[in-house]
């Protein structure tokens, strides 16, 4: 402690001095947010590299303003030899006998797609109703503000707060983050720490904070069904032969039962949630028509959070626009499935690959090729870990409500390797985002208040970390 700051007697003291500190440098913070989602930083093959790389620079910049040392942007290779999203790592060493974590966010976002849908300038962050309104102001350009926001209120509280802290922020994890791995490994030394903070989640509810204690898994793949070795006039030939699109539709409605349970043999939920989520809840919070019947069955919780989930995510045929009176010979479609804790990938992945192969009765004979694209493991959390236990008491002091031990329906598969290559860190995965943030949609928004409070909770966690 420098003789300049007046000590913090007990805790209470401690998190009044927290929010004061949060407080002062919040209107800057929100104008730092606003500043980097006016960059377009899209990790696709398809978008301009030049403004993800403008992306990364911005954020070295604002690591080195937060006095981190050796900043660095760093890109790996791919496995197809082209350059993978630019991360941008930093650190600040710590006391030998106190704790070193590991804050992890992304700076790439997802594409704009239909600015028609945006009700604001998706690349001017715009505060309306209590939200700040942009492409990336949750996702998650909003996690880079609250660990570097959290630093700073801590070195105002705890100067010599003594916790060693290292900085990864990703650039390329909306596109499935095909470097992450290998960068764990070839930057192991630089990363190591006793906790991961993965400030890429969603709280509760608005006013109401979470820790994310479980993800479903990832796989995904395509599905190909082929009945012509070309394509053929549909008044010469239809009728003795179906064409592909019909025949792989018949297949996708194998998929399911009557009550839209996925009917694949094998993948069968391992736990269950101990948490209720209304179905009044859920439907405002995915918008469900009030005519659609919920798929599945048992409790939401547990159909969102550890049973399987499949959806076809995609299927390549003619569109309307360019249709013509033609079979086609052939239809490919992209299937998702989430996996809850406990389930296996691969395993889960053959299962469905057995199911798909079986159905040549319901495509009338035709090819089936079914081929596997991403795999992601499950993960969950033991909150009775100390260094969670402390995070759940920082949440529920920021937010002065108890926190919830929240499942999560997504997945973010590299916390698997995090989890692989850091096998004694404890990995904390944090809230910015609520079920209305819309990510990855239009309208994306960041509820404001929520984000003052994510900022205090974790410069809390790490103010208590420092003892």
């Amino acid at each position: 402690m420098t003789e300049t700051t007046p000590p913090v007697r007990d805790d209470a003291a401690l998190v009044a001095a927290v929010r004061d500190a949060v407080d002062a440098r919040f209107p800057q913070t929100l104008q730092t947010l606003t500043d980097l989602v006016a960059i377009p930083g899209i990790a696709w093959d398809s978008a301009d590299r030049a403004q993800l790389e403008r992306s990364s620079e911005a954020v070295a910049a604002l690591l080195r303003q937060a006095g981190l040392q050796g900043v660095e942007i760093v890109t790996e290779t791919r496995e197809d030899g082209r350059p993978g999203g630019p991360a941008v790592i930093g650190e600040k060493p710590g006391a030998s006998d106190k704790p070193t974590v590991l804050l992890y966010a992304h700076h790439d976002v997802q594409p704009i797609g239909d600015e028609a849908l945006w009700d604001t300038e998706p690349l001017v962050a715009t505060e309306k109703g209590g939200r700040l309104y942009g492409r990336g102001a949750a996702d998650d350009k909003a996690g880079i503000m609250v660990h570097l926001a959290a630093l700073a209120a801590l070195k105002d509280v705890l100067p010599d707060a003594g916790v060693g802290v290292r900085v990864f922020i990703e650039g390329e994890e909306e596109a499935g983050s095909p470097t992450f791995r290998t960068f764990l490994e070839n930057h192991r030394a630089r990363l190591e720490a006793d906790a991961i903070v993965v400030a890429d989640s969603s709280n509760w509810a608005v006013g109401e904070p979470a820790l994310t204690t479980s993800l479903r898994g990832l796989v995904d793949g395509t599905v190909t069904v082929r009945v012509l070795d070309h394509a053929v006039h549909s008044g010469m030939f239809g009728g003795p032969v179906l064409d592909a699109v019909v025949l792989l539709s018949r297949l996708i409605a194998t998929l399911h039962d009557a009550d839209g349970a996925v009917a694949v043999p094998g993948l069968e939920p391992r736990r269950s949630a101990s948490l209720d989520y209304p179905e009044d809840v859920f439907r405002a919070d995915a918008g469900v028509l009030d005519s659609v019947t919920l798929a599945g069955r048992g409790p939401v919780a547990d159909r969102l959070w550890n049973a399987p989930a499949l959806s076809v995510i995609g299927i390549d045929v003619p569109s309307v626009a360019e249709s013509s009176n033609t079979i086609q010979p052939q239809a490919r479609a992209k299937f998702s499935l989430r996996l809850g804790p406990g389930m296996d990938p691969a395993e889960a992945f053959e299962a469905l690959k057995a199911h798909l192969e079986a159905q040549s009765a319901a495509v009338l004979g035709a090819e089936i090729t079914v081929e596997a694209g991403e795999f992601g493991q499950p993960f969950d959390t033991d909150t009775s870990d100390p260094l969670a236990a402390a995070m759940m008491g920082a949440l529920g002091d920021a937010w002065g409500v108890a926190p919830k031990e929240a499942g999560m329906g997504g997945s973010i598969p590299f916390t698997a390797d995090l989890a692989e290559v850091f096998p004694d860190a404890t990995i904390l995965i944090t809230g910015v985002e609520d079920p209305d943030s819309r990510a990855h949609s239009a309208n994306e928004s960041l509820h404001i208040e929520d984000f003052r409070r994510a900022v205090v909770a974790e410069a809390l966690w790490l103010a208590r970390l420092a003892g």
